[in-house]
């Protein structure tokens, strides 16, 4: 059981590093200069520590959070909610960027920009993937056994022969909003990666193998979960760390401080590269950033397939993991910076709802909850996402003087006490239930 613990948390840490992961604990570490440690240990509980916990609440059900939600809320709000994540995290968002974000960082360097190479690199990007998501159940020993330890392997070169060659850092002193709150302001860029509606669509991938593995005892099924994100967050915390003593360590001209255009966490990445391997680097740094999106695209076509082909089986599982993958394709190609535009504010409409859920669900398993009280305490948090869309989107004035007047709202979590109340609430009002898995209930 250690074993399977193992493997699936190794397949789970490829596909969550992505490229904003491999991104931006280099800035983070650099910009904080040499008060780093604040703000990655800020950074690691919001950026590992929550989506490690949804990880684990999620695949303690065997029915996953579809099951939490359809026992605590309803079975309509639970497919509405998950259908919105698993849209705007896969062919409407996530994926197509993983591509754009490959190819902008790792290949354009080498081959210029314009649409040809684009679309060739796209399409041999997208191609490759849908051959690897079509066959889910091959996904541990292709993607856990193989990619995900080449990738790794190449960061960890980076990182110490970068540590190696840089031995002073980079400031004496953190600049900017780090300077100010090195500890806060890692706590909201972690809670900023999303990576906890990850974890909601992960969670079908884990359980999915699980199945395979056909555990004998609740216990062998429990202890594989831990060990599967204790895994996760070993591995994703090694490289952050490591990543962020780079971003700590490498010189930068005093001119690139000022520059809004230039990405932080990019630029450490490319120019260590450059200066560490030579002209080699140019393309060491491809392989590195393709292989890391790369795989965060192959779990995420098979994780949105399953689900639509579980819920909604018109077609065959092949056939919309076929369509998620063109529809990623042309998105990459044609039109990613508007479908951001639309998809941000369902994202961001949806991911404190999404926490709310995770938080609901692990003080349910301590203590029992008013099933009015938790429907209550998800309302809280889709009114207070609805007014910040309305506000950050469509100008709404008076929305804006309602988030304005709560607590936290610099930090975007205008949400967070609200929701703390309701659940406190949910504690004495009636019709109380406890947070039983299917495992316990049968």
């Amino acid at each position: 059981m250690f074993k399977h613990g193992l493997q699936i948390g190794l397949l789970l840490f490829g596909m969550f590093f992505g490229a904003g992961n491999l991104i931006f604990p280099p800035s983070l570490g650099f910009m904080s200069g040499g008060m780093f440690t604040p703000a990655i240990l800020g950074f690691l509980l919001s950026g590992i520590g929550m989506p490690v916990i949804a990880l684990i609440i999620g695949t303690f059900n065997p029915g996953g959070f579809r099951a939490e939600m359809n026992r605590k809320i309803s079975p309509l709000f639970s497919l509405l909610l998950l259908s919105l994540i698993y849209l705007s995290i896969g062919p409407l968002m996530a994926i197509p960027r993983t591509a754009a974000t490959s190819f902008s960082i790792g290949v354009l360097p080498i081959t210029g920009g314009g649409a040809l190479p684009l679309a060739i690199f796209t399409i041999l990007y997208f191609a490759f993937a849908w051959w690897l998501a079509i066959t889910p159940t091959k996904l541990l020993a292709r993607l856990g056994k193989v990619l995900t330890p080449m990738f790794a392997v190449l960061i960890v070169v980076l990182m110490i022969t970068g540590l190696f060659a840089y031995t002073s850092t980079s400031l004496p002193a953190p600049l900017g909003k780090y300077s100010a709150s090195a500890f806060g302001t890692g706590f909201i860029e972690g809670y900023n990666t999303m990576d906890t509606l990850a974890s909601f669509a992960f969670c079908i991938l884990a359980l999915n193998e699980m199945r395979r593995i056909h555990f004998r005892s609740e216990r062998e099924h429990y202890t594989s979960v831990w060990m599967a994100g204790l895994a996760v967050a070993g591995l994703m915390g090694s490289l952050y760390l490591g990543l962020a003593l780079l971003g700590n360590h490498f010189p930068i001209p005093p001119e690139v401080y000022g520059d809004s255009h230039i990405n932080l966490g990019a630029y450490v990445l490319s120019q260590s590269s450059l200066q560490l391997f030579g002209p080699t680097g140019m393309y060491f740094l491809a392989v590195m950033v393709t292989l890391t999106c790369f795989t965060t695209t192959v779990g995420l076509i098979a994780a949105v397939s399953t689900f639509f082909y579980e819920e909604f089986p018109v077609m065959s599982y092949q056939r919309y993991a076929t369509l998620v993958s063109l529809v990623s394709l042309l998105l990459a190609n044609l039109g990613l910076i508007q479908i951001i535009k639309v998809s941000l504010p369902i994202l961001l409409f949806i991911y404190p709802i999404a926490i709310t859920i995770v938080l609901m669900t692990i003080l349910n398993k301590f203590a029992a909850l008013s099933r009015f009280g938790m429907r209550l305490t998800v309302a809280v948090a889709a009114l207070i996402s609805a007014l910040d869309i309305l506000h950050q989107f469509a100008g709404i004035d008076w929305a804006g003087a309602v988030i304005k007047n709560l607590p936290l709202h610099e930090s975007s979590l205008a949400w967070l006490l609200p929701v703390l109340a309701a659940l406190i609430l949910s504690l004495f009002l009636p019709g109380t239930i406890r947070g039983e898995t299917e495992l316990e209930l049968h």
